[in-house]
């Protein structure tokens, strides 16, 4: 899909389903292996998307409304992909991506209610052309998941009061209906997604997220000289 020599694969699911952990794991993996892996996020992922999602997450712009929340997500997809993404593909570089496309597909569209129509324009725009080969969706409960961000950002905090991001905010229904919302895109479009339960043991995940990826491995040549490349 992606068309290019490299591998683009997304990593979807709600907060707390545990993609930054099993991102990382899969790097060291394909590392171990000999190629050439660059990860990355969304929103965010090149410095003009970095600093869009600081006014996103931050909830600066949700006063305007989703719309124009809708059209700064693909605003700053459309930079990630041209400035990062597709050169590091026609490198022959394989691509891990924390949230893309069925993000804005799940949080803009079906829980913001915008338009599918308006939805696929500007995903068509943002993308422009640039579509993961494979999709990995980490489905957790939702009640589940924010209960592990909230224990993540309290970790990494200390002693530190925290405020959950834009989205983390929401409630419970919200979150659910976007679980719902991410396995309906899986069951529509198996050739690309995979499902993962994300409420098991981190190496029992991990051994699942291997399975999908190593079939499609064999159009990847590993790296003469494997390095390590994260974009944040």
């Amino acid at each position: 899909m992606a068309n290019e020599p490299g591998l683009f694969i997304s990593f979807e699911g709600g907060e707390g389903a545990g993609k930054s952990t099993q991102i990382r794991r899969l790097a060291d993996w394909l590392r171990s292996r000999g190629f050439d892996v660059l990860t990355t996020r969304e929103p965010g992922g090149s410095p003009g998307a970095e600093a869009v999602r600081h006014v996103l997450l931050s909830g600066a712009a949700e006063n305007y409304g989703v719309r124009m929340e809708a059209v700064l997500f693909a605003a700053a997809r459309s930079d990630h992909v041209e400035q990062v993404i597709r050169p590091a593909l026609k490198r022959g570089v394989i691509v891990l991506c924390d949230r893309f496309m069925d993000s804005s597909r799940v949080y803009q569209g079906v829980t913001g209610n915008l338009e599918p129509e308006f939805i696929e324009s500007l995903e068509r725009v943002a993308v422009n052309g640039t579509v993961p080969d494979c999709t990995i969706i980490f489905d957790i409960p939702a009640s589940i998941g924010l209960e592990r961000a909230r224990k993540r950002a309290d970790a990494a905090a200390g002693s530190l009061p925290v405020e959950p991001d834009r989205f983390e905010r929401e409630k419970i229904d919200t979150h659910e209906k976007r679980r719902e919302a991410f396995l309906e895109i899986a069951y529509n479009e198996p050739e690309r997604c995979r499902v993962v339960d994300a409420q098991r043991s981190e190496e029992q995940i991990a051994g699942d997220v291997r399975d999908i990826v190593e079939p499609l491995l064999g159009a990847v040549t590993p790296a003469a000289a494997p390095h390590t490349e994260t974009v944040q």
